[in-house]
């Protein structure tokens, strides 16, 4: 297992063909600074650029939080001049995640509260331990979820059940969160269980996962027949690939496929 770092606070170790993207401030229970938030960008955008990476698993260090969100130390310390200038690093966080090409999946042990939650909204898929507490309570403190979580959550749960958990700023326990949809699955130990999925789905071709995960993106919220249009153009863009190729070769020949990824 390699590592390599993006400043103080945020890690990439590969595991072969899976990375794992780890938040690791745990002093501060992985608040986002405005220096962390830029390295996770910087993370993303050298993760975006990587076509050995097959699936990207975002971790946390420490014991207690995945992530509680926004540095409010730091942020009670700006002016408001600053606060518009930090917004697009900010931003730049939780879209740098939320755009990586490739299939993404989020391990949440302990807190993941409102921006930390939202980092997780960003991820395809969402796994959880029984130490997870989850929300959006950033109507308790007089903003919005600013992170992507207004949009992304009702695209999660629906706008009615969005609108409840958002306007109450009510935390929620492992077993209700995954009730609700808001986690996908619970597992014993979150970072084991997400890089144990993660290695399953990069089993697969990259090709098509890239394919697959753009076609659900770019499809959803138009009309059938739109989407399906959007799901012929990215068949088109694999169906004369290297890995198809090798996909039907190994399936005929009884073999693993070895992906040429391409």
């Amino acid at each position: 297992m390699s590592e390599q770092r993006f400043g103080e606070f945020v890690a990439v170790r590969r595991h072969e063909h899976v990375a794992e993207l780890v938040l690791d401030r745990p002093k501060a229970m992985n608040a986002v600074s405005t220096e962390m938030a830029r390295s996770i960008g910087a993370a993303c955008a050298a993760l975006a650029e990587d076509p050995s990476v097959r699936v990207t698993v975002l971790t946390s260090s420490g014991d207690r939080a995945f992530c509680v969100g926004a540095d409010l130390k730091e942020r009670n310390s700006f002016t408001d001049a600053e606060l518009v200038r930090q917004r697009p690093v900010a931003r730049g966080a939780y879209t740098g995640v939320l755009e990586l090409p490739m299939p993404t999946i989020a391990a949440v042990h302990g807190f993941a509260l409102g921006g930390g939650f939202e980092l997780a909204l960003a991820c395809d898929l969402i796994v959880a331990d029984a130490t997870a507490v989850v929300g959006l309570p950033e109507v308790s403190v007089g903003v919005i979820p600013g992170g992507g979580g207004t949009q992304l959550l009702p695209r999660r749960v629906g706008a009615a059940r969005a609108a409840e958990l958002v306007f109450t700023a009510r935390r929620l326990e492992a077993a209700e969160a995954e009730s609700l949809g808001l986690v996908d699955r619970l597992v014993n130990e979150a970072r084991e269980g997400a890089l144990e999925l993660a290695a399953r789905i990069a089993a697969n071709s990259p090709v098509g996962l890239r394919a697959a995960k753009r076609a659900m993106r770019l499809g959803q919220g138009l009309d059938l027949r739109a989407g399906l249009e959007v799901e012929d153009a990215a068949w088109r863009s694999v169906a004369f690939s290297g890995d198809r190729a090798e996909g039907v070769a190994a399936f005929n020949e009884k073999r693993k496929p070895e992906w040429p990824g391409e």
